[in-house]
């Protein structure tokens, strides 16, 4: 296996992962042996998320050491976030009115999957505004938000600390150098945690074919391919027009994440992939500052897959029911996407309780979102992939927006990339 790259081992697990899920589909024994494997390998994941941003975020801003700077950086961030995340929306409404992958989808052929986990969530994602994302932003107790991985609130904790070690000058340096070598040992970890994933990604499929088998992706296979489509031409389109305009090729990007983008669609899990991402985006030339503010910030703001997701199954589902939406509902709907969406990514299965919450205020029956659920693993893996895409390409877009992006920095990176290949 060393002698292929890392994305090739963990496509040849994937595919492994298939074959053995549906020779042994319905065989319990397989969600016995391998969800273990595949669930202690997303924890490895998951364990050094939270301090990678903390640890990057403190040495980036402390680094910089200037508020107003910092400030200016949150704005752009966010304006930028809004203007592409109200695109892939816009795009996903026009995909599913052009293509209505809901017409002639009978109820009774379709199978439901249970929901009921998320619909407690939703309550609370239905009352949940755009001030509360700002409010929320800020931590009551720190620990608390540690240990619920509270992302914004980890995020803001970690600027303002940050400013604060700056503040202090010389007498700052030993918190500096500490949280520099802790981001170094960080990243190192991140290695040889990787060096897993081909086994983590067999587990995780394994098991999901293995549950639902293919003959369950029949009968809404319409819906998988225009989500599907949709989302490679918001990349080539959409991400390759906004990087162009700062003089960039998306797929140099793209040639640059094919390890994570292979992790990311076979894990489904955004999370799982951003210490690489991270640590990716500032060896092509991005600085610490800037990717480790604007990455994990992403994660709550910048969903461009998962935006898409919703719209097109929003549609969908009121096409199957022989709904029509007016596009006075489809503005409405835009609306509400783009405020339910912000700032709760950290809640399990956030794109279906966003759906969930949504269907509801626009007058589109909530019980819809049970016949897509058993097919949600196989939408997820294409809109975790789109939404790792469009956070990296943001990092590089506030760079250079900024004046900050080394060009020659990327430009060796880039080719010695090309050398491996």
């Amino acid at each position: 296996m060393k002698k292929f790259g890392l994305a090739w081992q963990i496509l040849i697990g994937l595919i492994l992962g298939i074959i053995w899920g549906a020779l042994f589909y319905g065989n319990p024994s397989v969600e016995r042996f391998l969800e273990p494997i595949g669930t202690i390998f997303i924890r490895l994941l998951k364990m050094i998320v939270v301090p990678i941003v903390i640890t990057s975020i403190v040495v980036g801003v402390a680094g910089a050491g200037d508020i107003k700077k910092v400030g200016k950086l949150g704005g752009k961030t966010f304006i930028y976030f809004e203007i592409i995340t109200t695109f892939a929306i816009l795009i996903g409404l026009a995909a599913a009115n052009i293509f209505q992958p809901g017409i002639g989808v009978h109820l009774d052929s379709l199978a439901k999957g249970d929901i009921s986990s998320y619909l407690s969530t939703t309550k609370d994602v239905e009352s949940h505004s755009l001030a509360d994302t700002f409010i929320n932003i800020v931590p009551q107790n720190i620990f608390t938000s540690l240990s619920e991985g509270n992302m914004l609130a980890i995020i803001f904790f970690s600027v303002m600390f940050g400013l604060g070690t700056a503040a202090m000058g010389e007498r700052g340096q030993p918190v500096f150098q500490f949280f520099q070598a802790a981001s170094e040992a960080m990243f190192n970890m991140t290695s040889y945690i990787m060096k897993l994933a081909p086994i983590g990604v067999f587990a995780l499929i394994g098991v999901t074919v293995s549950k639902f088998g293919v003959s369950s992706l029949i009968p809404l296979s319409k819906l998988i391919i225009v989500v599907y489509l949709t989302m490679i031409v918001f990349v080539l389109v959409i991400l390759g027009l906004t990087a162009k305009l700062v003089k960039f090729n998306i797929f140099s990007l793209l040639k640059i994440l094919k390890d994570e983008l292979a992790l990311a669609f076979s894990t489904a899990s955004s999370e799982a992939v951003m210490p690489r991402i991270i640590e990716k985006m500032e060896k092509f030339g991005c600085p610490k500052g800037i990717t480790s503010f604007v990455v994990p910030t992403g994660y709550s703001f910048n969903l461009d897959g998962s935006s898409i997701y919703q719209s097109i199954t929003a549609i969908f589902i009121a096409q199957m029911y022989g709904i029509h939406m007016s596009v006075t509902q489809q503005i409405s709907l835009v609306l509400v996407l783009m405020v339910t969406s912000k700032g709760i990514a950290g809640v399990p299965g956030v794109s279906l309780v966003v759906l969930l919450a949504t269907l509801g205020s626009v007058g589109i029956p909530i019980e819809g979102v049970a016949f897509v659920a058993g097919i949600d693993r196989i939408l997820d893996m294409a809109r975790t992939t789109v939404n790792v895409v469009g956070n990296s390409l943001a990092a590089i877009v506030i760079s250079k927006w900024e004046g900050q992006y080394d060009l020659q920095k990327g430009i060796k990176y880039l080719a010695s990339i090309e050398e491996k290949k």
